[in-house]
């Protein structure tokens, strides 16, 4: 079986020949390109490193490399479409604190401040990232001023899509489609329903994630109309993805939103179904009415109670499935959600097992989380639970994806 039938039969919650595994195909199963590096390396692939994601540092994962690991899924993120087939030269290198020389995408401004940290520049030359020395990653850098009244009127999301990104996405498309066998996952015009309020501060004023909470509660109507223009803006720009891809993708990052803390979720799920629900019902449907996509979700932390609002609101895969927060144990979700919806991760503890265990532990651990969610006709695909960070041992990294593929075979089916 191919690495499409296997990802398609098991989205459609029938029996593949076995588990299916990602790394790197969408945005929270990434690998740091330090710890990528090494671990191509370990495998005797020395090819220059990409960078696919700034902010996280994150390495594309090359054709070679998901082959030799047995990885069934490739992106085709709208923001790296073009990147992605463009050689490693064509791109900017730089030196990483670690030493590795890697490529950043063409236009990549980073400097070197005096303190040694390094900012990311937007066009404009303004710092919109810092990372501290010797740091992981970028962290964002909000704007020093006031916290101001959120005007509800002056949000109005993008809803279209450049012509050249679209080409790229059509061009990268094709391409993958026809030259692998891998199944294809787009992301690009996701929703962010109960963290509205990082959109709102980036883009139309300083608000804050206390006053659309607020919002939620005290302003309802007015919280129903920000939301309704979001997902508008959402399909509209979705529609004009699925003209350039078409259903060469299986499935399509529909939103992120972060909506659960470790503990428990972020909002009352009453207050959940009441307000936000109503919104995702309508841009699933949109989507099971025009394509032939199924809709991704990405949301970490304890999650447990908003899963059945999502389920009915037409959500059909669920990431990066968090087992260390509360309530969120497989057996659990398995027992209350199983052949439901798609459960895509939560194969290996990234907090606490991954960066800190031994290999074997990491296979322990992976062969007991694929006991409990390759119960069943199919409906898991196995990833870690979000990307990899660069303190993880790549003798870990190793053992967790061979984990994968030698227990992946046993646990389907029952």
């Amino acid at each position: 079986m191919h690495s499409r039938e296997r990802v398609q039969r098991t989205l459609e919650h029938r029996r593949p020949d076995r588990i299916p595994i990602d790394l790197g195909g969408i945005r929270a199963s990434g690998i740091n390109a330090v710890v990528y590096d090494r671990l191509k390396r370990r495998l005797g692939i020395h090819t220059p490193t990409k960078i696919h994601d700034t902010m996280q540092l994150l390495a594309e994962v090359e054709l070679e490399v998901a082959e030799r690991l047995h990885v069934d899924v490739l992106p085709l993120d709208a923001g790296d479409a073009a990147w992605a087939d463009q050689p490693a030269a064509t791109g900017s290198v730089r030196r990483l604190f670690s030493g590795l020389p890697v490529y950043f995408a063409p236009g990549t401004r980073i400097v070197e401040e005096a303190t040694g940290d390094w900012a990311l520049l937007d066009d404009g030359g303004q710092i919109v990232a810092r990372m501290p020395r010797n740091g992981y990653y970028f962290d964002f850098v909000r704007p020093t001023m006031a916290v101001q009244r959120i005007d509800p009127e002056a949000f109005r999301p993008p809803s279209t899509v450049p012509d050249e990104r679209l080409k790229a996405m059509e061009e990268r498309s094709r391409r993958l489609f026809a030259q692998t066998d891998k199944a294809l996952v787009g992301w690009g015009a996701c929703i962010s329903l109960v963290g509205l309020s990082a959109l709102l501060a980036d883009n139309i004023t300083q608000g804050s994630l206390d006053q659309w909470l607020c919002m939620l509660l005290t302003e309802k109507e007015t919280a129903h109309e920000m939301m309704g223009r979001y997902v508008d803006a959402a399909i509209a720009q979705m529609a004009l993805y699925y003209q350039a891809v078409g259903d060469r993708c299986v499935a399509w990052g529909v939103a992120s939103d972060d909506a659960g803390t470790q503990r428990r979720e972020l909002l009352d799920p009453d207050l959940f179904a009441q307000m936000i629900k109503p919104h995702y019902q309508r841009l699933c449907a949109w989507v099971h009415a025009h394509t032939r996509w199924q809709t991704f979700l990405h949301s970490c932390g304890a999650i447990h109670d908003y899963i059945p609002h999502w389920i009915e609101a037409g959500i059909d895969i669920i990431n990066p499935v968090q087992i260390s927060a509360a309530n969120m144990e497989p057996e659990r979700l398995m027992e209350d959600f199983g052949g439901r919806v798609v459960f895509w991760g939560g194969g290996c503890d990234t907090q606490h097992v991954l960066p800190h265990g031994t290999p074997e532990q990491v296979r322990d651990h992976v062969r007991a989380n694929l006991e409990a969610f390759g119960r069943g006709p199919g409906g898991y695909v196995f990833s870690q639970v979000h990307n990899i960070q660069q303190d993880v041992p790549v003798e870990n990294v190793e053992a967790m994806l061979a984990a994968a593929y030698e227990y992946g075979h046993c646990r389907t089916g029952g």
